[in-house]
């Protein structure tokens, strides 16, 4: 099964090894015919601690890291 990989924003690295990636994903409301912006935060790993708040980065599922951490950052978008 493949890995599911995401574009998002770096919204926190206050955590050592850790970012917190916000992702939007727009969609047709199915009744109304209006484009709604819908956003979910995940918590990815980040091993160099090298991502900063406001950059825009890949993330793809791992293997659960943590109690929280099920994904990890693959590349700067």
């Amino acid at each position: 099964m493949p890995k599911r990989i995401l574009q998002g924003t770096v919204t926190s690295d206050q955590n050592a090894q850790t970012v917190t990636v916000s992702v939007e994903r727009r969609f047709t409301h199915p009744v109304l015919k209006k484009t709604i912006r819908k956003s979910k935060k995940y918590r990815a790993h980040d091993e160099n601690n090298q991502f900063k708040v406001g950059d825009t980065v890949r993330i793809q599922e791992c293997a659960p890291k943590s109690k929280t951490k099920r994904w990890e950052v693959i590349a700067q978008a």
